[in-house]
């Protein structure tokens, strides 16, 4: 009976984790403390209370759990949010990563470790966990503070910094394990992730939103899920297969859904399978901890932990004011960025299967998170006193230091505003970039894409050897719209460099063509070198796909309007998918790391449960301003942001109300909105119609439907009359009842009955 031990585990994970975390939420901790905790008090180390035997089956629901955790951390990335966090933000999260790096090779090597082991310690350690942190900023209330939107910005990044490391460190482990002269094949390697996250990207942005969009309107919602969860474990597959690891293609798809206008369905779809794996994935980790090895690795543990709070708490500073954060934010921020989690365990774990690492880093990782985790919180809420005492110690010339610096960027970034030549061309960079790596993502994985083509089809598919070259010429037709538009973007970049180059030189009109040619030919000589270097290596395939593309050479200059139209529809395409969500105000388009000043005034928001209290209830109603000095500015509903709303505005179940006022009463207000007292109103599905007579000198005889108000008086509502034989739908409110008249009631049964009794009451007229 192992599928009956199978469930008798799971339910005993979910009943302990449930618990555990309930626990560490009423004591002001992170719930996922409670996971890794439950997983070592179930796991088959510490008997007596190993409840659970075979890790093996838990560890596959793990991987479920990890698809869906990186899913959910897609889905909080993407190419709007990334514009709006802007490049600084960007180099200040790589920079701060970057020095991180550094610091625990340094580390490493103080500890006595290998070169491999100190690199999978920098992975662990290089990046925070923002599954942590944004639970955190929610606990705490500091997630609409600018320390805290800018905490959530660099917790975002880097989870890009994680993918790419994690992507690496995969390579290294295929490689054996050598760490020296592979230079070439790190760039490699992240070379051909950009190819592969290129070709993923564009395939799923033009099909993933086209998919969804059909889906809403011809599917049921069941469908919709169905659909969602496939495409999220086929490309979590395509990953793997291609030489990643799964959590890279789920963490692709939540990008490619974030960019389109279903992502606020596909995240309440998928929220509940999302909590319930991502807590399995949190409790395997722990099962597989030896609290022996904890133990003993406790005097480790505590040295990096605190390590890795000093470390990333000063290299996240040290970055932010790089780009010209004000000291205080910047400190604040680098306190709120010290937790690491989910990516510190995958990374460990990479190195101790592929037994690249000792198996002590694996407790060593959850320990580590474990206690940054812990001191997180209390960082957070007296981040603003430990950043005022800092600054009132901090020497007179380093303050007039960091003060003339940010004037200087100041003056950097205003003239790079005003330079007309930048601005124009910064697009067209970006887009021969794009264009590079999903030709480069085309060639390389081409060989992949034919076997599998192979095995569905056959090598012989229509005539001998013909799926070989169908293949291959269909690969190059696929490829010359791309081509051309990385050609016709070097030549318009050719021609502004040679104009502005040449400007007021005596020769212009002579030496502008000049450049303008030797610029086009170094282009096209690079071209040609970046494309026969990613060509197959293969003798047959290499000749097959010379004389594809001799074919489509000549059919270039048959399409050449074709194939710039296409590609013209293909950026409107992509452009409009990107754009589509830009014009609704969700929760992803607040105004992101804006300052509001030393107010005093805070923002927190709350959603509210499905049994709330203040349900169905108009703001004016619940009197927060008077009761409690606080504020409702905004309601996030269905991925919608209504701003400002009235006070007639109406709260319903898993609204998300952003309050505003100081701290106590924002705190005040939040507890207010979220009390339950468990009773339930909602009867929708006890609704039904019924006819009833109207009886002889009964209340409701000779009166309108006006006069009588059965809606309010009663809760009913009349869908229909019957005047001895002649029927009237949706009657009017000026429709007169007669005794005997038959009326079609539509209301609950108790709603039903009452009015029944009320009608056949003739000696108590309405009221």
């Amino acid at each position: 009976m192992h599928g009956i031990q199978f469930i008798q585990d799971l339910a005993v994970i979910l009943v302990v984790a449930g618990v555990v975390g309930w626990i560490c939420q009423r004591l002001g901790l992170s719930v996922v403390v409670g996971f890794l905790a439950a997983g070592m008090v179930v796991g088959p180390y510490t008997p007596p209370f190993s409840l659970v035997s075979d890790v093996n089956r838990i560890e596959t629901l793990a991987q479920v759990g990890l698809v869906f955790l990186m899913f959910s951390i897609g889905l909080r990335l993407s190419v709007r949010k990334l514009r709006r966090l802007g490049l600084s933000l960007m180099l200040a999260t790589f920079g701060g990563a970057l020095v991180m790096y550094y610091l625990t090779r340094l580390l490493g090597a103080a500890l006595g470790l290998g070169a491999t082991e100190s690199l999978f310690l920098a992975g662990m350690l290089m990046v925070s966990s923002s599954a942590i942190i944004s639970k955190i900023l929610q606990e705490t209330g500091e997630n609409h503070e600018r320390s805290g939107q800018l905490a959530m910005g660099v917790s975002v990044l880097e989870d890009v910094v994680a993918v790419v490391m994690l992507t690496l460190l995969n390579s290294l482990v295929q490689l054996g394990g050598a760490t020296g002269g592979h230079a070439s094949s790190l760039g490699e390697t992240l070379g051909t992730l950009g190819a592969f996250v290129a070709l993923a990207g564009v395939g799923g942005l033009l099909l993933v939103p086209w998919l969804l969009r059909r889906m809403s309107i011809s599917a049921d919602e069941e469908l919709q899920t169905l659909g969602i969860a496939a495409l999220l474990f086929g490309l979590a597959v395509v990953a793997q297969h291609a030489g990643y690891s799964l959590a890279l293609g789920a963490f692709l798809l939540g990008t490619i859904v974030a960019e389109t206008p279903h992502r606020h369905q596909v995240e309440r779809t998928f929220e509940g399978m999302r909590d319930v794996f991502s807590a399995v994935f949190f409790v395997a980790i722990g099962m597989q901890i030896d609290l022996h090895a904890l133990v003993g690795s406790a005097g480790l543990i505590v040295g990096v932990a605190v390590f890795t709070l000093v470390a990333r708490f000063g290299a996240s500073t040290m970055a932010l004011a790089l780009i010209g954060t004000s000291p205080r934010e910047a400190l604040r921020t680098g306190m709120a960025v010290t937790p690491i989690g989910e990516f510190s365990f995958i990374i460990a774990q990479l190195g101790v299967s592929a037994a690249v690492v000792p198996a002590n880093f694996y407790p060593l990782a959850v320990g580590v998170s474990l206690l940054t985790t812990l001191v997180a919180p209390v960082l957070m809420r007296r981040s603003a006193p430990i950043a005022d005492a800092l600054l009132a110690r901090q020497p007179r010339w380093l303050e007039d230091a960091l003060r003339f610096y940010r004037e200087w960027l100041d003056q950097l970034q205003a003239h790079a505003r005003r330079n007309r030549l930048w601005q124009l061309s910064r697009k067209r960079f970006v887009q021969i970039g794009v264009e590079v790596l999903l030709v480069s993502g085309l060639l390389v994985f081409s060989g992949q894409m034919f076997i599998a083509a192979e095995r569905w089809l056959g090598r012989d598919w229509m005539f001998p050897h013909g799926l070989q070259v169908l293949f291959w010429i269909a690969l190059c037709l696929v490829v010359l719209a791309p081509l051309v538009a990385i050609w016709r973007n070097c030549s318009a970049l050719a021609l502004m460099y040679a104009q502005v180059s040449t400007t007021g030189n005596p020769r212009a009109a002579r030496l502008a063509p000049i450049v303008e040619t030797v610029i086009k030919a170094l282009a096209g000589a690079a071209i040609f070198f970046w494309l026969f270097a990613l060509m197959p290596a293969e003798g047959s395939a290499r000749w097959l796909l010379l004389g594809s593309a001799l074919i489509a050479m000549a059919a270039l200059g048959l399409l050449w309007r074709k194939l710039v139209f296409w590609h013209s529809q293909l950026e409107v395409e992509l452009k409009t998918v990107i754009t589509s969500a830009e014009g609704k105000m969700t929760s992803t388009s607040a105004p992101w790391l804006q300052p509001h000043g030393d107010w005093k005034l805070h923002m927190i928001d709350c959603m509210l449960p499905d049994l709330a209290d203040a349900q169905g209830r108009k703001i004016a109603e619940l009197d927060l301003r008077a009761k409690f000095g606080c504020s409702v500015v905004g309601i996030e509903r269905q991925g919608y942001m209504i701003p400002l709303p009235p006070p007639d505005a109406v709260l319903y179940p898993r609204d998300r109300v952003l309050l505003m006022g100081t701290t106590e009463q924002v705190r005040a207000g939040k507890a207010f909105l979220g009390a339950v007292s468990g009773a339930s109103d909602s009867l929708f599905e006890e609704v039904l119609m019924e006819s009833i007579k109207i009886p002889p000198h009964g209340p409701a005889s000779g009166r309108t439907l006006a006069e009588l108000a059965l809606a309010r008086t009663h809760g009913v509502q009349i869908a229909g009359v019957n005047h001895r034989g002649m029927r009237v739908l949706n009657p009017s409110a000026d429709e007169r009842l007669q005794a005997g008249d038959e009326v079609l009631a539509l209301g609950t049964p108790a709603q039903i009955e009452a009015f029944r009794i009320w009608l056949m009451d003739t000696g108590h007229p309405a009221e």
